[in-house]
């Protein structure tokens, strides 16, 4: 049609500029980039410049990522194995992740657009020309769609704040679920050590019911005969008496120990099989910890700590955030025809653009409530991170020192019962020949018994303090990223 005006786009009037509004989104979208509230710094703590269990120039020695292997038993091994597949509380980690993770998305949800649509048919009739009835008049279909779209302008950061501490809260997790496989796994190391110990408790037990059975059963017949008195008889049987009512004791703690193995592994203990294992088949392998400061890249509770520490600061800043106006653009696209094969064709689609903002004026303290929590609740994560800081250098150092001493303990404890061997060996050659009467015999089984005893609680006090210190050592874990895990 000639000389008719051009309708611009999106059916706005004719005159309507849309240069400033495309001003007005560019700046807005410029201003999106502010930020409110403290920038995070990870406390700085006072590192040790070195261990004082261990020679300042020894070399390293860090745990690997399967260290158990390192004692040489291979039920140990399958036990850990099962555990990383079946434990209970891994597995609720593992869980929790993935709850973390799928909150990441929710918090990121408000930094895009929301889009919703709608469509409606609606029928009427139309009167035919020339019908002056109602049956005259033949159905008409009309259809509408309609799309509105919504976008918070994230102004003062707000909602990065929010999706930086959901991003927080999921390293965390992460970490967490780390820290709860070394606990578990160490947990299953330190019961099946146990399990040893109860078991040659158990096995030194019967041997030493078994020969003091036999020795009053000999004294019984030396009674008869009248060469031993009836004290030495009725020692003889308060011994007997004694070490077979401590029988049941150890058995009751191999079985409770078994099926605390059952639980960590996360099988039922009818259906755990205990292979035959001698706690003297253990060998313990050497660890150096380098330097103290590379400790804390070793640890999973402290990256847990930092990441905590991280969110909470971002709360922080959230809860400032949430002080300042927020501005909110809506647009909407409505189609409307009256038959389906014009239902896109040109005039029909309509749009408008509006842009709303909303300042807090009174919200009954909630806000100033949020702000005190948040930072009250970062305070608390502050201190919680120093702690676990300085418990991991504590940590550290008892566990190098309860190793260190568990192992003098040992093998003080093994030449105890190798003495207490060859004395009991001597004592009974004296007896054979009428040097010296029954009781320095019984003498020498109870020293013996005591000794044995002592050095098998030496191997599981040495057994656990390298346990203890793989576990303070961060057992392999190693942080990978790099600090500030997402961001500052």
């Amino acid at each position: 049609m000639t000389g008719a005006r051009r309708p611009d786009n999106h059916g706005l009037r004719p005159g309507r500029t849309k240069i400033p509004s495309r001003i007005a989104l560019c700046a807005l979208a410029l201003l999106s980039g502010c930020a409110v509230g403290p920038s995070f710094h990870v406390p700085r703590s006072a590192l040790p410049a070195h261990f004082t269990s261990v020679a300042h120039n020894a070399r390293p020695r860090w745990p690997s990522k399967t260290w158990w292997r390192g004692f040489h038993s291979p039920p140990l091994n399958h036990f850990i194995a099962l555990a990383e597949r079946h434990n209970f509380n891994i597995r609720i980690a593992a869980a929790e992740l993935e709850a973390a993770n799928a909150a990441v998305e929710v918090a990121g949800a408000p930094l895009l657009p929301s889009v919703s649509a709608s469509g409606s048919a609606q029928w009427q009739r139309v009167a035919n020309p020339g019908a002056t009835t109602t049956a005259g008049r033949t159905p008409s279909p009309f259809y509408g769609a309609s799309v509105q779209a919504s976008y918070l302008v994230d102004l003062w950061g707000e909602n990065r704040d929010a999706l930086r501490a959901a991003l927080a809260n999921a390293a965390a997790a992460r970490f967490n679920r780390d820290t709860v496989a070394l606990t578990e796994v160490t947990a299953v190391a330190t019961t099946w050590f146990q399990i040893l110990a109860d078991r040659a408790a158990l096995t030194i037990g019967l041997r030493n019911l078994r020969a003091a059975q036999r020795l009053l059963k000999q004294l019984q017949t030396e009674f008869v005969a009248g060469t031993v008195d009836a004290v030495t008889v009725a020692q003889q049987a308060a011994l007997v008496a004694s070490e077979r009512a401590n029988i049941p004791v150890l058995r009751s703690d191999l079985t409770q120990e078994t099926q605390g193995l059952g639980i960590l592994v996360g099988e039922p203990p009818e259906q755990l099989a205990i292979p035959p294992e001698h706690i003297n088949a253990l060998s313990v392998p050497r660890l150096i910890p380098g330097l103290p400061s590379r400790l804390l890249r070793r640890r999973p509770d402290v990256a847990q700590a930092e990441a905590n520490l991280i969110a909470a600061n971002a709360n922080v800043r959230a809860a400032i955030a949430s002080f300042f106006p927020s501005i909110t653009l809506t647009g909407s696209a409505n189609t409307s025809s009256a038959a389906l094969d014009t239902l896109l064709s040109p005039g029909s689609v309509l749009l408008n653009a509006a842009t709303s903002i909303t300042q807090p004026l009174f919200e009954g303290g909630r806000l100033m409530g949020n702000l005190a929590v948040s930072r009250a609740v970062y305070r608390e994560d502050v201190a919680a991170y120093e702690q676990t800081v300085v418990l991991a250098f504590t940590n550290t150092e008892q566990s190098l020192t309860a190793l260190h001493y568990a192992t003098i303990e040992e093998h003080r404890q093994a030449q105890a019962v190798k003495e207490a061997r060859r004395a009991l060996a001597a004592v009974r050659a004296q007896l054979a020949a009428g040097i010296v009467d029954v009781s320095a015999v019984l003498t020498a089984e109870e020293t013996l018994l005591g000794d044995e005893n002592a050095y098998t609680d030496a191997q599981l006090t040495r057994l656990d303090a390298a346990i203890h210190l793989y576990q303070a050592l961060g057992g392999g874990w190693r942080l990978r990223q790099p600090r500030h895990i997402v961001g500052s």
